[in-house]
């Protein structure tokens, strides 16, 4: 319905009813705004083309039919983020998603099916449980004990779509499911784009934790912590490397180690303390260590060795093959990735399509 996917469309923008009205100089009032989102009226065709370019959708794409929702939504925030912030932000994932889902069913792939239902991880009782559960997983992908270059890449790949969305710096990401009439739920991870690749990737750890975990009694906050540290850094993988127990270990040293696991130092720390391998007075040595070198300070950018921000590019490869492959348009295409003909065709150029 119009109604749902303007308004949508509207909170993913950040505007209000005025601020819409403001924004296309009047044309209509912010009261017809509201009657067309609740569906009692519908907006003239200038109405319909002033209301979607300001929103930077396609008429198209306001009419077109079909209810999506997000279910299940669970922000990874800081308590000063704001129930707006995040309504701006399901806004902005549902029309991504969508947009995905649709390249998906074009060249009828089945990613968007092929989720698998949570793995039953047994209970998660103690931290000691959601470690077991993170190397169970890890065995079930076949993924051994090595690190994981690419996380958003391998996400994607196993049919869990994920977004980076530039976001308050106080929302680092969110799980949720996407619900459409018809279709099985595609299940998403929203990352911070603004985030370094280190915080990126323990928040897609994290999150894939509250996707796969069945509900224990252990506080899942600290349960999805333990997994995504665990995930990213397999205990049987840092003890071989740094030892079973350490009394000290050079700076030099944990940075070594922090480039090979593609983790936080403080990621690195806290697995370190938590497998026992350093005691529990260097570990807060270390601790006073990194806040003294700015490491606990936001935008959390002064580590050493920093890693790229994760790039999720499943959807723009999916938009490519279908234009090298006669399946869409390249305006079309254009509009689905939200960029324009003339950067789509640089894009095309590049990858030598």
């Amino acid at each position: 319905m119009l109604g749902s996917r303007l308004k949508m469309a509207r909170e993913a923008a950040g505007l209000s009813l005025r601020d819409l009205e403001n924004a296309i100089n009047r044309l209509v009032s912010a009261q017809a705004i509201g009657k067309y989102e609740r569906d009692e009226m519908m907006p003239s065709s200038s109405a319909l083309m002033a209301l979607a370019d300001t929103l930077q959708v396609s008429p198209e794409y306001l009419l077109r039919a079909g209810d999506i929702s997000l279910v299940g939504v669970d922000f990874r925030r800081a308590p000063d983020a704001g129930a707006k912030e995040e309504k701006a932000v399901q806004a902005t994932v549902l029309d991504h998603v969508e947009r995905y889902l649709q390249l998906e069913e074009l060249l009828q792939l089945p990613s968007a099916s092929s989720w698998a239902a949570p793995f039953d991880s047994g209970a998660i009782d103690t931290p000691e449980q959601a470690e077991a559960a993170a190397d169970a997983l890890r065995c079930q992908w076949e993924l051994g004990v090595d690190p994981i270059p690419d996380f958003s890449e391998f996400i994607e790949e196993r049919g869990i779509k994920v977004i980076a969305c530039d976001l308050p710096d106080n929302i680092s990401g969110s799980k949720a499911m996407v619900r459409r009439e018809g279709h099985a739920d595609a299940p998403v991870i929203v990352i911070n784009r603004r985030h370094t690749g280190e915080r990126q990737r323990f928040t897609l750890a994290h999150e894939l934790a509250h996707l796969v975990l069945l509900p224990g009694r252990l506080d899942d906050e600290k349960a999805a912590d333990r997994f995504a540290g665990a995930f990213l850094v397999p205990g049987a993988t840092l003890i071989s490397m740094a030892g079973a127990h350490r009394h000290g270990l050079s700076f030099g040293e944990l940075v070594t180690l922090k480039t090979y696991f593609r983790v936080s130092m403080l990621t690195l720390a806290v697995r370190l303390r938590q497998l026992g391998i350093i005691t529990a007075a260097f570990y807060g040595r270390l601790w006073g260590q990194f806040k003294r070198l700015g490491f606990l300070t936001p935008p959390y950018d002064k580590e050493p060795s920093p890693l790229p921000p994760e790039a999720p590019r499943r959807i723009e490869r999916l938009a490519m093959r279908a234009v090298s492959e006669n399946a869409l348009s390249m305006s079309k295409a254009a509009e689905i990735l939200r960029i324009s003909v003339r950067d789509l065709d640089r894009r095309l150029e590049a990858s030598g399509i």
